[in-house]
């Protein structure tokens, strides 16, 4: 019998409603003080012991007896109790029964000479403040002013990139990065000797980060076009250990240039500059005549390629001076990914050519038709703020998408 008891007991404990929590029709309680005498010296502060009767602190006779007097007197039901030694009071609260009110009832107990207290059970909130949503919960979101700037939350319900492949010719990209899982479909290496390390990627994953990183996967960052697949054209190689620094040739980079022109991808990022150069300027205009968009990051006058190829479009960094022709995007302090799953901050306009890239994968995502090179300028010149260069890049997709829901249509091919 005592142990079919306190396995009863055991399961209210653990299942049941606690003895405080309102049944779902709750009636009015209320809390009723009665005087306790100390049935020992209160010890100091921070001895009072782990539960509210502090230690040796019991109910006398004479509490319990007037609490069941009350009950009895008043109609009430007891739910609950327990001793305050601390102010020499025993405490109970009653359900109040047969439809009367809370201030009914307390009025009739402020007379009874029993009754040190009576109040109602009121409740408490808390003050923490409700993050805002921001529709991702990708943790490292809030760190990305960048896509603030940009309006990318709002561009993303429309479209997120799906069915754009975009060449990317970089260093290497670290594609085993978590937050790039399922972005990276191939990667092709023209660059001579073994391939370098993972960390030795920084620059190509820092880009690939931008542009693609997958959103709502409960890790890092959110990428402006993260339904867009990227293929990897290695032809730059990392400079120093632990630096984005990297450098390219006219080898190399004509190798890759040719192979994203022959992959069919419609648009490829140049995230990187240099002096001009006869070979690299016409495989660019052989694309430029596929209809395939190039993005290339603004430098200074001393490194005209890939920019001052007519047709070319050139972002800057908003934060600086803008080039005539360029358009802008934040380009200081850009969370981003680092190899080896890490995940940090990144400026230049490098950053600004990869986002205006993801932009641009963004419009092709969202176009019922095809979009080429010229259709895409246009696009973002007739939608470009009132400030020089400044994208507006939801007003580009309303007028692309004709204000309706996006077609996204297969790409890849020309």
């Amino acid at each position: 019998m005592h142990w079919r008891a306190a396995v009863a007991w055991l399961a209210l404990l653990m299942g049941g409603t606690p003895l405080l929590a309102a049944p779902p029709a709750a009636l009015p309680r209320i809390v009723v003080g009665f005087a306790n005498a100390a049935h020992s010296a209160p010890g100091p502060a921070g001895t009072t012991g782990s539960r509210y009767d502090g230690s040796g602190y019991a109910v006398g006779q004479s509490a319990s007896q007037q609490a069941k007097q009350v009950a009895t007197a008043y109609a009430l039901h007891e739910v609950v109790s327990w001793p305050i030694q601390a102010l020499a009071m025993h405490c109970v609260v009653f359900e109040i029964s047969a439809g009367r009110s809370v201030a009914a009832v307390l009025a009739q107990l402020s007379h009874d000479r029993r009754v040190m207290l009576a109040q109602p059970l009121q409740e408490f909130h808390t003050l923490t403040a409700a993050e805002p949503a921001s529709g991702y919960n990708d943790p490292l979101y809030d760190l990305q002013t960048n896509l603030t700037a940009l309006g990318i939350a709002r561009a993303q319900e429309r479209t997120q990139g799906a069915g754009v492949r975009i060449a990317l010719i970089d260093t290497g990209v670290d594609a085993a990065h978590p937050d790039l899982a399922g972005r990276i479909v191939r990667s092709h290496s023209f660059v001579p000797g073994p391939a370098p390390p993972a960390a030795a990627r920084r620059h190509g994953t820092a880009m690939a980060g931008v542009i693609a990183a997958v959103a709502n996967n409960h890790l890092g960052i959110v990428g402006i076009a993260p339904r867009a697949e990227i293929e990897v054209f290695e032809a730059c190689w990392q400079l120093a250990a632990g630096a984005d620094a990297a450098a390219c040739n006219t080898f190399t980079l004509a190798q890759a240039l040719a192979a994203a022109l022959a992959s069919g991808a419609p648009l490829v990022n140049l995230s990187f500059a240099g002096p001009a150069d006869p070979l690299l300027t016409a495989l660019v205009q052989n694309g430029l005549k596929r209809g395939v968009t190039f993005v290339g990051a603004a430098a200074e006058p001393s490194a005209p390629f890939p920019t001052a190829i007519s047709g070319v479009i050139s972002a800057s960094g908003s934060e600086q001076p803008v080039p005539p022709g360029a358009f802008t995007a934040p380009a200081q302090h850009v969370m981003t990914l680092r190899p080896g799953g890490e995940y940090d901050f990144a400026s230049g306009t490098s950053v600004a050519a990869a986002e205006v890239t993801g932009i641009i994968a963004l419009l092709l995502s969202a176009s019922a038709t095809h979009l080429d090179s010229t259709g895409v300028m246009e696009l973002l010149r007739h939608n470009a703020g009132a400030a020089a260069g400044v994208l507006d890049v939801n007003a580009a997709l309303a007028r692309v998408s004709g204000g309706a829901a996006p077609a996204v249509a297969a790409r890849g091919t020309h």
